[in-house]
């Protein structure tokens, strides 16, 4: 698990090389990971090693989602769309064009693993932890990405401009 949130955070930082940027946005999964506990703990679910598996690859999964986040609000910067806005208008505006794609992703994910969290269907047990894990998880990154994420970034990069991506 450490490891997973340090080799998200280094990639954040080749990726982005802003501490700043790669702070935030490390901040939104580890901000997800309470709720996978407050979901196994919902369902009486023992954490056991397939609970970590699903937490790991929420870092991952959350990480990814921050990032095309993100991404968005940088080409709003070149795009005519986006000229002239101040950063939060960007963020806001950011926000608004990646909501529909991130919740029918988010939703879809979450309903694919359903059965699989419900314990449906023969051998559906042993991965029931992890399907429990990766959804909890999942239904905390909708708000964390629409909204904590936009805040963070505004709050630790608002006032300075953050570095643009290069080519």
């Amino acid at each position: 698990m450490i490891a997973a949130v340090l080799l998200v955070f280094v990639l954040l930082l080749f990726l982005y090389e802003s501490f700043r940027v790669a702070l935030a946005m490390l901040a939104t999964p580890l901000l997800a990971l309470p709720a996978v506990f407050i979901g196994l703990w919902l369902t009486g679910t023992e954490l056991n090693i397939t609970a970590i598996m699903g937490m790991t690859m929420i870092v991952g999964i959350v990480g990814e989602v921050a990032i095309f986040f993100f991404s968005e609000m940088r080409e709003l910067e070149t795009d005519d769309e986006g000229k002239g806005l101040t950063h939060a208008q960007r963020l806001a505006l950011a926000g608004r064009n990646r909501m529909r794609p991130i919740a029918m992703t988010t939703f879809a994910a979450i309903l694919a693993l359903l059965p699989l969290a419900l314990g449906l269907g023969q051998g559906s047990a042993m991965q029931q932890p992890l399907a429990i894990a990766i959804a909890a998880g999942l239904i905390a990154q909708l708000p964390l990405t629409l909204i904590v994420l936009p805040a963070l970034l505004q709050l630790l990069c608002g006032r300075s401009n953050p570095p643009s991506i290069r080519p």
